[in-house]
């Protein structure tokens, strides 16, 4: 376990993820959050400083957090966790957080996108096959899901958090109890990543790393201790 950030550290943004927030969840679910901080600025230039990566805690519920500047790095390669995590339900968000969530369309370009969650996809994949934890089903539904929302983005530049509010929600269901053959699974999965692929031509959507870095240099200014 990572220790917390220190008592100087401000949350940005806090969201609920995981089953929860997909619409999967069942009563033994546990909740998942992610949060997004930023550090005083001026302890970006003390001797020793190292940039804080990823952080997880559990207290009430698993949390994962990072640092506004790593969050953005990451961001940058459409990395799946980080574009979910400005769309998913807001538990808290200052002036700020909002305006970190309208950044998604900055951070990712299709190509970057097809890599990064077909990348996390194919890992779902592996313990699904591995029967990783003994939860199998667990892995089956984030396969399958994870690629769905990538064809979501490339078609329409968003996609759904709680995915049994789309077409293959019923579907993801049954996944998710265990319902499933695996062939069908994996037919499933080899679908969308065809269609991920088709439409990686037809999507516009480019990176802006300038406006990314005028949001970045703005609230490092505002974080600057007088």
């Amino acid at each position: 376990m990572h220790p917390q950030p220190n008592d100087r550290t401000h949350t940005l943004l806090k969201v609920l993820v995981g089953s929860h927030a997909h619409g999967l969840a069942s009563d033994k679910s546990d909740r998942d959050y992610r949060r997004v901080y930023v550090i005083p600025t001026e302890e970006m230039f003390q001797l020793g400083f190292k940039y804080p990566g990823s952080q997880w805690t559990k207290a009430d519920g698993d949390e994962t957090a990072w640092e506004v500047g790593h969050f953005l790095l990451l961001g940058t390669q459409a990395h799946p966790l980080i574009l979910e995590t400005l769309l998913a339900p807001v538990i808290t968000a200052d002036a700020w957080g909002e305006q970190l969530r309208l950044l998604l369309p900055t951070l990712w370009s299709p190509q970057k996108a097809f890599e990064a969650f077909t990348n996390y996809a194919n890992n779902q994949r592996t313990k699904l096959l591995d029967k990783k934890d003994g939860r199998p089903a667990k892995y089956a539904a984030a396969y399958i899901r994870v690629l769905y929302n990538l064809c979501e983005l490339l078609k329409s530049g968003s996609f759904h958090i709680r995915i049994t509010d789309t077409s293959a929600g019923e579907r993801l269901s049954r996944i998710k109890n265990g319902q499933y053959r695996l062939g069908d699974v994996m037919d499933w999965g080899e679908e969308l990543t065809a269609q991920a692929e088709q439409l990686i031509a037809v999507c516009g959507n480019e990176r802006d790393l300038p406006r990314i870095n005028e949001f970045l240099v703005a609230i490092r200014r505002a974080f600057l201790t007088p």
